[in-house]
């Protein structure tokens, strides 16, 4: 019967919320057909690339990090959702286009499209009763700035949320940048290296963003000083790229560095990461953020008190595309019965021991959302839990592969290719670049 079909909203139409509606409108027998909302003007979350920083064209914040020439540090076979290749004609490693095409075209094969509100911003509070949720749209014709306009309220039964994460960066305190004269930024505002031609440059921090920014600096710029506190980059790198440890604070035209030594510097740029956001949600849902571990979740997706409130996407280090489908599957294992989960304490329990289990094992809080090697027996257990087809072994082996690859040969790696061939075994072949 129409009326037993279980509501769901899903907030937000990246990567993770596309992935959340297809499935949805695949399973008409116990899920009516999901609605969407997306605050900006089109789908594809992250992978929306817009020169502008702070504020887009109609006011809104921009919350995409990509960068004009960004290409992923992750091969498309490993990138798509079951089901759904990139195309064949395309690079291992593509660009950021391709990858909102490849979003724009997921979105349209699975008829997600007519259940999207665009310019419609996230329903306002969402409480613990998980109902009642208003949403505001923005008018058409208001191209100019955010004046969004109450439209609706309507319930729900269950919420799935893709919260954006790469969207408000974390800016640490170092002593001195408020007197620094030359350009201080996040990676969250990169977006071309022009501007930093013939500049020294230093970078704090040794992530996917400050690797990759800080190599196609290295072209345009003087010197690039990559600043962090890990071990020593074993893979070669451009000439005028130099490795220091930490920052101990900065002066007016320099920064000095926990060694001791200092160098002249032009820009500072903070690749530090991002921090974990939920201004939706109401104060009484009682999510929380403390040293950088999202509480109380069980399996990182399920809220342990309020269990009809799934988070898709929170984990890092992950095969994110692979990644979110599990994650929607456990989630709607959760939300028709078919995966009964057993009683908030002992929900929260588990939670527990996993956070001590990986302390113990030398892993700071901070990186308690990290999953990279962790994220192939993590992905099996919800498929386990869940009842679905678990992942193809081939995405670990190729993920695997291009990390140890991308390890000794940060500079060349992009340009080597996989093959995958299918038959009585799926098998696969690495194309060296010439």
């Amino acid at each position: 019967m129409m009326g037993t079909k279980l509501q769901v909203a899903v907030i937000g139409g990246g990567a993770a919320g596309l992935c959340a509606a297809r499935h949805l409108l695949s399973r008409g027998d116990r899920f009516a057909p999901p609605v969407v909302y997306e605050v900006s003007d089109s789908v594809g979350g992250t992978w929306i690339y817009t020169d502008s920083v702070g504020t887009d064209r109609h006011g809104l914040p921009v919350h995409s990090s990509m960068y004009r020439n960004l290409r992923t540090n992750l091969p498309k076979e490993v990138m798509a959702f079951p089901g759904f290749p990139f195309g064949p004609h395309l690079p291992s490693f593509i660009h950021h286009s391709d990858v909102r095409r490849y979003l724009e075209e997921y979105a349209q094969h699975y008829g997600i499209g007519e259940h999207i509100k665009l310019f419609t911003e996230y329903p306002l509070p969402i409480s613990s009763s998980s109902t009642r949720s208003r949403s505001r749209t923005l008018k058409e014709e208001d191209q100019k700035s955010y004046h969004p306009e109450e439209v609706a309220i309507k319930s729900f039964t269950y919420i799935i949320i893709r919260n954006r994460h790469y969207s408000d960066p974390y800016i640490p305190n170092v002593p001195g940048m408020e007197y620094f004269q030359g350009q201080v930024m996040h990676s969250h505002e990169y977006r071309t290296p022009e501007s930093f031609t013939g500049k020294r440059v230093v970078l704090l921090g040794a992530g996917p963003s400050g690797i990759d920014i800080a190599l196609e600096l290295s072209q345009v710029a003087q010197e690039v000083i990559l600043s962090h506190s890990r071990p020593p980059i074993a893979s070669p790198l451009p000439g005028n790229v130099i490795q220091a440890p930490g920052v101990d604070r900065l002066s007016e035209a320099s920064v000095l560095f926990q060694d001791g030594t200092e160098r002249r510097a032009d820009a500072f740029i903070l690749c530090t990461g991002y921090n974990y956001s939920f201004p939706f949600l109401a104060e009484e849902v009682g999510l929380k953020v403390e040293g950088g571990v999202v509480s109380p979740l069980y399996k990182y997706v399920v809220h342990t008190r309020f269990t009809s409130l799934c988070f898709i996407g929170l984990c890092k280090a992950v095969c994110p595309f692979p990644h979110f489908n599990c994650q929607v599957l456990f989630s709607l294992a959760v939300l028709d019965g078919s995966c009964p989960l057993p009683p908030e304490r002992e929900l929260n329990a588990a939670t527990a021991e996993e956070l001590r289990a990986r302390l113990e094992s030398g892993f700071p809080a901070r990186h308690f959302h990290k999953l990279d090697s962790l994220q192939w027996d993590y992905n099996n257990e919800l498929a386990q839990l869940g009842r679905f087809e678990p992942l193809s072994p081939i995405l670990k082996e190729l993920y695997e592969n291009c990390k140890a690859i991308r390890g000794r040969d940060l500079i060349n790696y992009k340009s080597y290719n996989y093959k995958i061939s299918s038959g009585s075994s799926r098998e696969w072949s690495l194309l060296c670049p010439q």
